[in-house]
């Protein structure tokens, strides 16, 4: 089964770099990257230019000029460039460990979508990561131990790993929780409801409003807890100010029967 990683980014080539480094470290081989990236600069496409040359396996860059927070545009432009069966959403503050992308796989199933969650890790700990180079995707748990006593990372949970089984379905109609920093869809089901809504702009709400959407196709939550965990490298927020507008505008989808988005991958393809 092909898998296609889709990172939305936006000029940070440090944080870029160490999530290369985490691919590039997978122990699963059939997959491709396409970087997601809302207007960054030269630089980013720098890093992108070196890995592609470095890279066993395909990188493509879509890239759409920078006029605001357009991440659901840019999904799907970069969705409509891969003919992989499975999509990996994702960004580029979340470093993969290295059965990220074989977990991911082993808990693909038709009908299902699986998100996953994060491990936040703190100020001071993702500066000495991203200065010195310091690639923590492979680190073994007892060191991930060590770091949370000291308090560079908020809870060790996540990296724990459980067997699949039927308590991965116990939440089928769950939608909050599931967030695009890693979430993993069926291509083919994420065609059926139109990709994300282009009318979402600005941080925020447009990752629920595609999984209450995928939830109305028939497509269910399977959870990816203590699987397919990701580290979320330390970052500024981002700019809020349209939160309120996407929290409306997800009001209005919830009150609605819509399935497809009115505005999304159908125009790239």
């Amino acid at each position: 089964m092909r898998l296609a990683v889709v990172p939305a980014v936006y000029n940070r080539p440090d944080m870029l770099t160490a999530l290369f480094e985490g691919y590039l470290a997978q122990d699963y081989g059939d997959f491709e990257i396409i970087v997601a990236d809302d207007g960054s600069s030269a630089e980013t496409k720098k890093v992108i230019e070196c890995y592609q040359q470095r890279a066993p396996f395909r990188i493509a860059h879509a890239w759409q000029e920078n006029t605001g927070y357009r991440a659901a545009t840019i999904r799907n432009k970069a969705v409509a460039q891969s003919k992989a069966d499975y999509i990996v959403f994702t960004d580029q503050d979340c470093v993969p460990r290295s059965d990220f992308l074989s977990n991911h796989a082993r808990l693909a199933e038709a009908g299902w979508f699986v998100p996953g969650n994060r491990v936040l890790l703190a100020q001071n700990f993702t500066q000495q990561i991203l200065l010195n180079s310091e690639f923590v995707h492979d680190w073994r748990l007892a060191k991930w131990v060590v770091r949370r006593l000291q308090g560079d990372i908020n809870r060790i949970r996540p990296l724990l790993k459980l067997p699949t089984g039927s308590w991965r379905k116990l939440h089928p109609m769950r939608w909050r929780g599931a967030k695009t920093c890693n979430l993993a869809v069926w291509r083919d089901d994420y065609s059926r409801v139109n990709g994300m809504d282009e009318s979402y702009t600005g941080w925020g709400m447009e990752d629920s409003d595609l999984v209450i959407r995928l939830l109305r196709a028939g497509v269910r939550h399977k959870s990816g807890r203590f699987a397919v965990p990701v580290l979320h490298l330390w970052h500024k927020e981002s700019d809020r100010s349209q939160l309120e507008e996407n929290q409306r505008r997800l009001q209005q989808l919830l009150s609605a029967t819509h399935v497809r988005a009115l505005k999304g991958l159908d125009q790239y393809q």
